[in-house]
């Protein structure tokens, strides 16, 4: 049976019948008061630059992820649902405060840091009453700066401050609040595998916070470059690939990568290995939740920050993680910004249902905000999907269009936009002392986006191109080579 209340009519008045009739179904399963049970636990779980088939649920086949799977069968696998942006950070900046790349604080990966004024979905929660818990990849401002998880809405934090250190899997340290947690000689030793590290953090987040409304934001680093993986996960993987070609720096002198990431002999098997543990950690935390029998009242999400990469020795080719889909990590075609997403929230979500509601990152906001009945803040981009999960399809509004932009990042890559509206994507670009170029395709009937018609619907493009023009705001630090900045 679905519960299908307004939970932000629900704050104003908690008589209603709808709010009697939702309080009662769910304290029928889990001992807790009405107000409790009328605003639900959230688990986000956001997984680094892993593809859409990565996982069965999104036609993978060659890696095993159960748990993922579960989440999908048990609750609603979204069709179209797309990452803030097409590299980590400026991705995160849009998830965490509803605004899309043109608007967000932070467009590419840079050290720029959130700012006081920038609202969070933790600090929307926290207001509510919400434990608010970061645990994983952060990227949007070290401990000193106004972007660090404290300042930003979070009660609590654990891992990553600095998006390059996550690139290391057996860490010097880590950050607890504004305590390094110190692993010495863990690079050598290889003592403490960072993930790991993150999953007992996770588990005893929950354990402590059980009794009030939580945010656990599990920003995992899994399966960004370097490959590397304790041999445990590795090992179910080790005769399925055959033959491998290792990765190391002499294959590749033109790759920068070569030189910044480890060498692996096994990268297909490496790579499987991550997103299996990924996937184990996964249920390891859907079990926790009905142990302590919270599984009714938590929202539980699934999703990864932007396409495949290509580095490391990733074998995007060889996965085909973004399978239909043309391009990876650093494109705004589909395999750049297109994400898994499933949602599993018992007797609320039906089980195995599958959404077409087009949605992105900068939609979370809102629907956790209207799901805790909490005020949005100013400026937001995103359209709240929470009546999509509540099975109000009559109240879903729908996005006239979606926008991306990316500045590049250290010269390496060219300025791009982008923007989807109905069936047509249009993307601009602009490369290193080149004019720039339009593309144009129809979704509808070509979703590997092979057929340019940009020639053939030049209304079309001109409409595109005035809405990503109002959509962008200018940004000193982000500049856009299309704009006189």
């Amino acid at each position: 049976m679905q519960m299908t209340i307004d939970l932000g009519a629900a704050r104003a008045t908690a008589c209603t019948t709808a709010v009697l009739a939702a309080a009662l179904q769910v304290c029928a399963a889990s001992p807790v008061s009405a107000d409790v049970a009328m605003r639900p636990n959230i688990v986000y779980v956001l997984a680094d630059d892993a593809g859409l088939a990565d996982f069965g649920t999104f036609g993978g086949r060659l890696i095993r992820t159960p748990s993922v799977d579960r989440l999908a069968s048990e609750g609603m696998r979204f069709e179209r649902h797309y990452a803030g942006s097409t590299v980590c950070a400026p991705s995160r900046s849009v998830l965490m405060t509803g605004q899309h790349s043109g608007h967000t604080r932070i467009r590419a990966n840079t050290s720029e840091s959130l700012r006081s004024e920038d609202v969070t979905i933790a600090e929307v929660l926290q207001e509510q009453g919400y434990a608010t818990a970061l645990i994983g990849k952060w990227g949007l401002g070290d401990h000193e700066s106004p972007g660090a998880p404290d300042r930003q809405g979070f009660d609590h934090f654990f891992g990553y401050l600095d998006q390059v250190r996550a690139h290391r899997y057996y860490p010097e340290f880590l950050w607890r609040n504004r305590e390094k947690v110190e692993y010495p000689d863990n690079p050598k030793a290889r003592t403490h595998y960072s993930h790991d590290e993150m999953t007992r953090e996770a588990l005893a987040f929950i354990e402590r916070s059980q009794d009030a409304p939580f945010f656990l934001y599990l920003a995992y680093t899994i399966p960004h470059a370097e490959l590397d993986v304790p041999a445990d996960s590795m090992a179910p993987y080790h005769d399925a690939f055959d033959p491998e070609t290792p990765f190391v720096w002499w294959r590749h002198p033109l790759d920068w990568s070569a030189y910044h990431y480890r060498a692996q002999p096994t990268p297909r098997a490496a790579y499987a290995g991550m997103i299996s543990r990924l996937d184990r950690d996964v249920g390891r935390i859907l079990a926790r939740l009905e142990a302590l029998g919270l599984d009714r009242r938590t929202i539980v999400m699934f999703a990864s920050d932007n396409g495949r990469a290509t580095e490391g020795g990733s074998a995007a080719a060889f996965f085909r993680g973004d399978l239909p889909l043309r391009g990876t990590k650093r494109d705004f075609y589909e395999g750049g910004i297109r994400t898994p997403f499933v949602i599993r929230w018992p007797g609320t979500v039906g089980p195995g249902t599958v959404m077409d509601h087009l949605s992105a990152f900068q939609d979370v906001l809102p629907t956790l905000a209207e799901l805790a009945g909490a005020p949005l803040p100013d400026d937001v981009d995103g359209i709240s999907f929470a009546p999509t999960l509540l099975g109000e399809p009559e109240r879903q509004v729908a996005h006239e269009h979606l926008y991306w932009e990316w500045p590049g990042e250290l010269g390496r890559f060219g300025t791009a936009q982008a923007i989807r509206m109905g069936r047509w994507k249009l993307l601009r670009k602009k490369r290193w002392l080149r004019s720039p170029t339009v593309e144009l395709y129809d979704l509808d009937a070509d979703p590997r986006e092979e057929r340019d018609l940009s020639a053939d619907h030049t209304e079309m493009v001109a409409n595109l191109i005035a809405r990503m023009d109002r959509e962008h705001l200018p940004s000193a630090e982000f500049p856009l080579a299309f704009y006189d900045e």
